[in-house]
Parts: C-alpha cells; structure tokens; sequence
C-alpha cells in the first residue's frame, strides 16, 4: 500500500522541519532556493495536495477571500485582480469573485450570499449605484460584526474602515500638468457625473493645476458625459464628445477622465484632419490596452492596479488575523505617474 504523505512526512523524508515544508510549498522566500525546489519536486512526485478542509477545522477558516468588483472587462480591474490572487496565492488563498454590475441589490446580494461561511473576508469596489444612493446600510451591518472587509478604488464616503486607494487628485494635477508643460493654451476635460468619488477627485487635480498655473476657466471646455444611453444609441458617447471639436476657439490640450473617452476623442480629430498632437493633444487616465494600441499611442495616467490589489489583500489578511482586535483602520494611497506616449 502507498504511504499517506502529508508534511510531517515530507519533512521526515527529507530530513527538514514542518514548518519549512510548509513554507516551501507556499513558496516562501524564508526558504532557500534549492530547499524550495527540493521540497516541492517531492511532493509533486507524490502527488501531494493540502488537505484544505483539514487546514480548515482546524483553523475555523475558509481560506478564501470574496471580492465584489463591478467589472472584470476594465483593464484596472483585471489588473487589481492579477495583484489580488498573487498576494492571496502567496499565502494559501483562494479568491471568490462576483460582480455587482454597478447595481445595488446586486451588491447586497453578493454581499450576503459570501458572508454566508464562504469567505474569512471581503474586498469591495462600490457600485456605482451605491455611491449615487450613498446608501450603505449593508456595509455598516459588516462593519458592526466585526467581519474584516477592505474596500478599494471606489469607497463609501464617511465611513471608518480600511481602504486602499490612488491618489486621483494628484494624478488630475499630473495630466492638467502636463499639458500646460507641452505648450497648451487651451485646455479642456472629459468627465461623468461626479458622484463616482474617483471622478469628481481627478477633477479637483485637474482645476486645482488651472488655478495654479493661472488658466482660465472655460465652461464650455468642461463636457460632463453621460452614459446612461450608451448602449441604447450607438454613437451617443462620440457625440456628446464632438461637441468640443466644434467649439469656435476649439481647445489644444485634452485631458480624459478615462482611457474611452481619450480614444474616441482621437478618433474625432482623426476625422476632422487634426493633427495629434501638433494641433491638440490628449491625455487619458488608466494605462491600459486601449491607450496602448491607439495611433498614436495615448499618453495616460498610470494607476497600478496590481499593487493596488497586492496592498488589499495585505491588509484584509492582518484584519482576518486580529479580527478580535480593535486595531485602528488603515488607509494605503497608491501614488500616480504620467505615462508619455505619441498623443502628446
């Protein structure tokens, strides 16, 4: 009959203690090298798996992280969520992932079908409906059973709790900045509705560079895009866009509050026989594949989803850890930068 392995017999075999297989086989860099490698040849050998469900009784945890995002299509979230299952991986998580849809019923929903014995705790970007209802009763119901929970990016205002979150502020600045640096005379933004809180702060940077730098304000240079029926009117969003290219004294310099934005309004001035960015110039926020793959390529704000979503699961380990602890929140601001490509 084969012998049952388990880490005591690893480390019998192998002539090291539990502890270090059990480090190994997570991969931790407290182990040499060639120790890991070693350890980890033998168990794939022996076809060792933990036994989750022991680890489980044993430690009266699930081993798995939910996470409430309202997209995985977005290039941000894809990435917060490659930073989220590597740290979580690293420390022998599983993650669970639902998404809200930026709906609020959705999210209580998801809400209460992970805090039902399925996750030890939660990671939450908030709905878009959420933050426009402020309604957050689901969330201080989480937060009055001490059940840990780390938001990030989107986060409910006035609430104590630990987040992470980019300094949107900062990289408004940044991209007003920027432009002003190139040379631009007149300078206009792309936004939504600002009770998206990420939104309304890149805005609070952009105006806050104008002020400083003594640029006028120009109202008609600030085009609030609504969404609502995009997916209704197929070119809804260029239009309400284009409006900015038929302003009498057009502006030079554009600043989009996401990458979308940023690429429809080159393909605008591709049309009207602009050059980019002799004539005007943009500059997105997000550095993702769009910005990337445009002609010329968009320069954009970077955000860097992965330590975003590293620095998540890092906090909401130590809150699972010292869950009976009334340790004070923390909140991680991930710093901006800007990424200069051929649009500006």
């Amino acid at each position: 009959m084969q012998k049952k392995i388990n880490i005591k017999t690893i480390a019998s075999d192998l002539g090291v203690s539990p502890s270090t297989v059990s480090k190994a086989l997570k991969d931790s860099h407290e182990i040499s090298e060639p120790t890991r490698e070693r350890i980890k040849a033998y168990a794939k050998l022996h076809n060792y798996r933990p036994n989750r469900l022991a680890m489980s009784l044993r430690s009266q945890k699930t081993y798995v992280i939910g996470i409430i995002i309202p997209e995985v299509v977005h290039h941000f979230f894809s990435r917060v969520l490659y930073g989220i299952e590597s740290f979580a991986y690293e420390n022998n998580y599983s993650i669970m992932i639902c998404l809200s849809k930026d709906n609020l019923q959705k999210e209580i929903q998801n809400i209460e079908m992970l805090t039902n014995g399925n996750v030890d705790g939660l990671l939450i970007s908030v709905a878009k409906e959420t933050l426009e209802k402020e309604e957050y009763s689901h969330f201080n119901q989480l937060i009055q059973q001490n059940f840990p929970i780390v938001f990030l990016d989107r986060v409910p205002q006035g609430l104590e709790i630990d987040k992470v979150i980019i300094d949107e502020v900062s990289g408004g600045y940044k991209a007003a900045q920027h432009l002003i640096e190139k040379g631009c005379k007149k300078i206009a933004i792309l936004t939504t509705s600002t009770h998206i809180n990420v939104n309304k702060n890149r805005e609070v940077g952009f105006f806050k560079a104008l002020e400083e730098y003594n640029f006028p304000l120009v109202n008609s240079y600030n085009i609030k895009v609504d969404e609502i029926y995009e997916e209704k009117e197929k070119y809804y969003l260029e239009q309400q866009i284009e409006v900015l290219f038929d302003e009498k004294d057009r502006p030079d310099g554009i600043f989009a509050i996401n990458e979308i934005y940023a690429a429809i309004a080159l393909n605008i001035a591709h049309k009207r026989g602009l050059r980019v960015p002799e004539d005007i110039a943009i500059i997105g926020f997000t550095d993702g594949i769009i910005s990337k793959t445009t002609n010329p390529a968009l320069s954009t704000i970077a955000q860097h989803g992965y330590t975003m979503g590293a620095q998540a699961v890092e906090i909401l380990l130590e809150r699972i850890a010292n869950k009976n602890l009334n340790k004070p929140y923390k909140t991680n601001v991930i710093s901006t930068n800007v990424v200069e490509r051929g649009s500006t």
